[in-house]
């Protein structure tokens, strides 16, 4: 798997600002898929380390949920999930990047939002994570409640829907609290580490990996409270449907393939003798779905084989496999009882 050193490219912030005036949230970036098949290589936007989603490992190979959906993008366009490469990004630089064309997808733990998604120049594919705010504190703080953290100090990333949040949550439960703003994620937990704040608030499976990453994990408890809601998932620029349809598509075609009981270890018995309609389509032996999106008709296939469907890629990167151990909750099927849902294939 390649993997891009951070970072490929730095901006500054009143460059980055002067760029998207000039690119505006009309441009358009058209024909990004072709882009993408000249270039032999997907370039995919990623956190800059956050376990589970995304960071890389002891042998410098990327690994989480948002790189195995980048992976399955690859494997969707060209039959090879590791014809990709990663960019670290921070917060701030994440919008920026993608805007500029420096990657053709961004799929780093991130908000839809009607801002991002009418304003910014962006669109977003469809979720990946369904997730919440919530807060992390101390044990020795000696609170069991998000309502009883009036005053307190609270380490929070600067620029993102979670300090939004922060202010609504504070304002309209009347408390108070002193904002510890950071740039990187790493940085507000070893912030939150060292005591300069009571309280370390972000999306809930942040705050499960981040605990991780403590000096002691056991002394921090993440209080039961969700403050928001927080659909995280791929993005890619405004102007080129065609390759906005290939990144959702991808998308649907893990949780069919989940629903349908197809995954990467019985994918070729599953394609050579398919059980219902929707298997053939979806594999690629009935209909060319795959070449109304400009894809080979085993597009599905590959994504499967390569990388698996989405419980394999849940599991393995933040369920009960992983470090994490988060239960699917609204990440499960619609049929189990979740919010998560693929379009029929037909």
């Amino acid at each position: 798997m390649n993997m891009t050193t951070k970072k490929p490219w730095i901006w500054s912030s009143a460059a980055g600002l002067a760029l998207l005036a000039t690119l505006g949230p009309s441009t358009s970036f058209a024909a990004t898929l072709d882009d993408v098949k000249s270039r032999g290589q997907l370039r995919c936007g990623v956190s800059d380390g956050l376990a589970g989603f995304s960071s890389p490992n002891a042998q410098g190979q990327w690994q989480g949920i948002d790189v195995d959906f980048c992976r399955a993008v690859a494997a969707a366009v060209f039959g090879d999930p590791d014809k990709v490469s990663f960019a670290a990004l921070t917060a701030k630089e994440r919008f920026t990047a993608l805007q500029s064309g420096e990657v053709d997808l961004l799929s780093r733990n991130t908000t839809w939002t009607a801002s991002r998604d009418n304003s910014m120049g962006l669109t977003f594919a469809g979720v990946t994570f369904y997730d919440g705010q919530g807060m992390m504190v101390r044990k020795d703080l000696g609170v069991s409640s998000a309502k009883e953290l009036d005053g307190a100090s609270v380490c929070v990333i600067s620029g993102t829907t979670t300090e939004l949040n922060l202010a609504d949550y504070f304002r309209a439960n009347d408390m108070t609290y002193n904002a510890v703003s950071f740039d990187e994620t790493d940085q507000s937990a070893a912030g939150f580490d060292s005591g300069r704040c009571d309280v370390l608030t972000s999306d809930s499976s942040q705050l499960a990996a981040l605990r991780l990453q403590l000096s002691d994990p056991e002394s921090a408890v993440i209080l039961p409270e969700r403050i928001s809601k927080e659909p995280l998932g791929p993005a890619v620029r405004q102007g080129d449907e065609q390759w906005m349809k290939v990144v959702r598509w991808t998308l649907y075609a893990m949780l069919n393939a989940e629903e349908s009981g197809i995954n990467s270890d019985n994918i070729d018995e599953m394609r050579d003798s398919p059980k219902t309609p929707d298997d053939a389509r979806l594999l690629g032996k009935d209909g060319n779905f795959g070449e109304q999106m400009g894809l080979s008709n085993d597009w599905a296939y590959n994504i499967i084989k390569g990388v698996g469907n989405y419980g394999e890629i849940f599991e393995r990167n933040v369920g009960m496999d992983s470090p994490l151990t988060l239960e699917r909750g609204e990440n499960a099927l619609w049929n189990d009882g979740g919010l998560q849902y693929g379009m029929p294939v037909r």
